[in-house]
């Protein structure tokens, strides 16, 4: 086991990353930049370095600079959390040529994965199910109109370095194509330095359905069951929950064997999820994150399994003690990202939090990394914390979550909280009827002004 591990990032994750390692016994470095001087994990961790300046290029995202805080420190391994660069495979293999492990994948499949049409073939070799599209990237719009009108329009037109929405444009018709593309390549080209893009069929009414898996790297690997991530606005996750409402035991079996099956001819090393599509009882796969997700606390309210207590020992070395046999599930959980937004515009609200009060009792669990006097800075994203309920039945849950929701106080900022009590109270989602375009509509139609 690792006796001191850096954690390459900041807010709830390196605060939740901070708590795995202290109930291992394991010493913890925080890095954070000066506008992070005062951050919560900063404040626990047993030493601390500062990395750089406020933009996350200059800090988080230093590589020379994490190499430094190692170095100073003498940290085995570094925890790299969500986001930042926790899925660059660069950087795992510079932590690994100068002697630090990386908790995570191996960059090999950090690339195929991270690469969206190679991870769509990787996929399929695999044996799990993939939305109809094209082989590769597509090169011209005369190609793409054969492929579009092969598998029907609508068609998405999708960033093979992409993700969160970026790079990612819907034709309806032909008439539409050229256009779609053309943007879909600027866009891609000024997200990621890449203007690759390929093709797949646009489905009308999906469900977003992931599913949480666990390997150590020799060839054994297990699911967790899936979380349903449909409520959703420009793409990014809003409202978590497993099990999903769509699915039955038939469904979820079959799918969980699947990845599960192609994690292990994979040799998975690490935490990963795999993210599909789910409509008229089929899936189609989308992506595989390669890295601890936002919502993974869904997953362990309703298995009671560690995620990040995993990773690090996976990483340390350790077998994979957990059988697929010895996962239970048990209730249900919901998860809301509590952002400091506008409720209505989701403009970004920084600022001092002048009175915090986040809920409790049983099956309430709060992962946040603010406090009462904190000052919630502008560089970064602006999740001010996760509220995850657990109810021995959804309906138990959503009441659970109704309650913690009114008790919920931050004053001082704005929050999407307003946004979460509407939710949970709207007829749709106490009936779990939605999906990944429910969401857009509701607030398009004017659903926080009623």
């Amino acid at each position: 086991m690792f006796d001191k591990i850096l954690i390459a990032n900041r807010g709830e994750i390196a605060l939740r990353v901070l708590r795995a390692c202290k109930e291992l016994g394991i010493a913890t470095v925080a890095v954070h930049s000066t506008a992070d001087a005062e951050a919560m994990h900063v404040k626990l961790a047993d030493e601390s370095v500062c990395i750089g300046p406020p933009p996350a290029r200059e800090s988080y995202l230093n590589i020379p600079a994490l190499l430094a805080a190692c170095e100073i420190t003498g940290a085995e391994a570094v925890h790299p959390g969500y986001g930042f660069l926790s899925e660059n495979a660069r950087f795992a293999e510079i932590l690994k040529d100068h002697g630090v492990a990386f908790i995570g994948p191996s960059p090999e499949h950090i690339r195929i994965m991270g690469d969206k049409i190679e991870a769509k073939r990787t996929a399929k070799r695999l044996g799990i199910p993939c939305v109809p599209g094209s082989e590769g990237g597509v090169s011209n719009d005369i190609e793409a109109m054969k492929i579009a009108r092969d598998i029907g329009f609508p068609v998405l037109v999708k960033a093979a370095a992409g993700g969160g929405g970026r790079g990612m444009k819907v034709a309806q018709t032909a008439e539409e194509l050229s256009n779609a593309l053309s943007t879909a390549r600027s866009e891609a080209k000024s997200a990621f330095g890449d203007d690759a893009v390929y093709l797949e069929k646009y489905l009308g009414q999906p469900r977003h359905i992931e599913i949480q898996v666990l390997g150590d790297g020799k060839g054994d690997a297990i699911h967790l069951g899936e979380r349903d991530c449909s409520l959703q606005r420009r793409h990014q996750k809003v409202w978590e929950e497993s099990p999903s409402p769509a699915l039955n035991a038939e469904s979820r079996k079959k799918i969980g064997d699947v990845v599960g099956k192609a994690m292990r001819d994979l040799k998975y090393l690490g935490a990963g999820t795999v993210e599909f599509l789910y409509e008229n009882g089929e899936f189609y796969f989308i992506e595989m994150n390669t890295r601890l997700q936002v919502e993974h606390p869904v997953t362990e309210m309703v298995t009671g399994i560690d995620l990040v207590n995993e990773q690090i020992k996976i990483a340390a070395g350790s077998p994979l003690t957990i059988k697929q046999e010895d996962v239970t599930f048990s209730g249900h959980a919901i998860e809301c990202r509590v952002n400091a937004e506008n409720p209505e515009t989701f403009t970004p609200s920084p600022g001092k939090i002048s009175y915090y009060y986040p809920p409790g009792g049983l099956g309430v669990r709060i992962d946040s990394a603010v406090y009462q006097g904190y000052t919630i800075p502008p560089y970064y994203d602006s999740l001010i914390g996760k509220l995850i309920v657990h109810g021995k039945t959804r309906n138990e849950c959503l009441a659970r979550l109704r309650r913690s929701l009114d008790e919920y106080v931050v004053d001082g900022i704005q929050t999407t909280l307003p946004l979460f009590r509407k939710l949970v109270r709207n007829p749709d989602i106490i009936d779990g009827n939605y999906n990944i375009h429910w969401l857009e509509k509701f607030l398009a139609a004017g659903g926080m002004k009623d």
